[in-house]
């Protein structure tokens, strides 16, 4: 049997109207027909499309005729005049792009409130930094590209002295122990609980993407995720983990759902588009009902890939923590691409984080700066009016293209000594220049979370130079 699959542009050239049918019948194909060649599917899909009457009553066929006697081109769902209420986080340095995508998303029928963290920038569909409450609706887009896209944090017993003399063997571990890249995978792969859930064979999509999870496991993407090992400093002396006040050597990554969350995040913008129709300069907030069957498909796909990327940070702690001989004293992590099933203001809602970290009353997590500046470990505060959230990260000054036109390899090379930093792998676009000040975009969020610790970056690991994956 082959691996025949039909996509929208084959469906495209036959002159399939792009609506609803292009997933039924590149569902019905993969059911029914995979075992045919693609001439043959091509022409049994022209007849069907060519007299859609004739294959009403077909017992396989019959779905596609059916989309296709239906309008090819829904109505298109209009925006609200009047913008739900949201708030905005040092304004003055967001460009006017994130603010603009915020506005779109704010006036959707779905919408109930929104925010803008002060590290946001212009991304597809919610902006970078953009937090929104939606009424039994969730937004493909509004999570992201990188699903379960996450920051995680382990301190170690190891003393700090360790790590500034012994720098070659902590360089030697991450060349070892980590992988990086789109695309990138183990040879030897690892058994985990992820990989045994029961979404990879009740959802169909979600099925053919076993393959590519159990591959990637472990390993991390691209643009700007990493692996580092640094020097994370305690200054709360009530934290969580009763851990006296100092320095202690800790391991850091950020990344996702690798391959799996792509795929997913694709597949359900495309099908949300294609049943929820928005004004064009909307159209990457279209949305899924929960109620529905592809909305709540969704919703299991998406904490399945939430669930495999946290599997795979820990998969990568876990190698390097046993590699160093340390014992692991406390952790902190945090998705920072996702949607909850939260309660504000008496109601339940939907709350999509794309590029935000949540920051309930009391809950920890991650904030990282650039390769050079440190990160900050913080407890949340509850803010209501920022739907307890606040920043993922510095974020963006420059896109990718202006800091690699910009920033030169001598200018980075000079920061990297300046601040005692080794860096395996990067590119000019992941350089401290094309960052915010970290310092700056923390000062604009005193409402939202308290510091309790730091961590500086001592060894990074990136991949080379290339696209980001969220």
């Amino acid at each position: 049997m082959s691996n025949l699959k039909i996509n929208g542009k084959t469906l495209l050239k036959i002159g399939y109207p792009q609506s609803p049918v292009f997933r039924i019948a590149m569902n019905v194909v993969e059911q029914h027909y995979s075992h045919y060649t693609e001439e043959e599917v091509i022409e049994l899909l022209t007849k069907v499309l060519a007299d859609p009457a004739a294959y009403a009553d077909n017992a396989i066929l019959g779905e596609i005729a059916a989309g296709l006697l239906q309008p090819a081109v829904p109505d298109v769902i209009a925006l609200r005049e009047t913008p739900v209420p949201y708030a905005i986080y040092g304004e003055s340095y967001i460009d006017p792009g994130a603010v603009r995508q915020l506005n779109n998303a704010v006036r959707l029928p779905v919408a109930v409130s929104g925010a803008l963290m002060p590290d946001a920038h212009q991304g597809y569909g919610l902006p970078i930094g953009g937090v929104l409450a939606a009424d039994n609706a969730v937004i493909p887009y509004g999570v992201g590209v990188d699903i379960g896209c996450r920051m995680c944090l382990s301190i170690l017993d190891l003393p700090v002295q360790s790590l500034l003399i012994n720098e070659t063997s902590y360089t030697q571990q991450l060349m070892k122990f980590t992988k990086f890249g789109a695309g990138a995978e183990w040879k030897k792969r690892e058994a985990d609980p992820v990989l045994e859930r029961s979404e990879f064979k009740d959802i169909r999509f979600v099925k053919n993407l076993f393959d590519k999870a159990a591959g990637q496991l472990g390993t991390s993407g691209s643009g700007n995720h990493f692996v580092e090992w640094g020097i994370a400093t305690i200054t709360d002396p009530g934290n969580e983990w009763q851990l006296p006040a100092g320095s202690y050597v800790a391991l850091l990554s950020h990344s996702g759902s690798r391959g799996l969350g792509a795929q997913i995040a694709g597949h359900y913008t495309q099908l949300a588009k294609e049943l929820c129709v928005l004004p064009d300069h909307a159209k990457h907030l279209a949305y899924l009902d929960l109620n529905s069957e592809a909305g709540q498909e969704y919703w299991l796909a998406m904490n399945l890939a939430g669930d495999y990327a946290s599997a795979c940070h820990h998969l990568i702690h876990k190698r390097l923590i046993e590699a160093s001989g340390a014992a692991l004293l406390a952790r902190v992590e945090n998705h920072h691409n996702f949607a909850w099933k939260e309660i504000h203001q008496g109601k339940e809602v939907i709350v999509h984080r794309k590029g935000a970290t949540p920051a309930g009353k009391g809950v920890l997590g991650v904030i990282p700066g650039s390769m050079t500046a440190p990160g900050f470990i913080v407890r949340g505060k509850g803010e209501t009016d920022s739907l307890q959230s606040a920043s993922h990260g510095a974020g963006r000054l420059m896109s990718r293209t202006q800091a690699k036109a910009a920033i030169t390899t001598q200018t980075l090379k000079q920061q990297l000594e300046e601040h005692g930093v080794t860096l395996i792998g990067g590119g000019l676009d992941e350089a401290p220049g094309a960052y915010k000040n970290i310092d700056t975009v923390m000062a604009a969020q005193t409402n939202l979370v308290e510091v309790i610790g730091q961590f500086l970056p001592k060894v990074v690991r990136m991949a080379d130079g290339g696209p980001p994956e969220d």
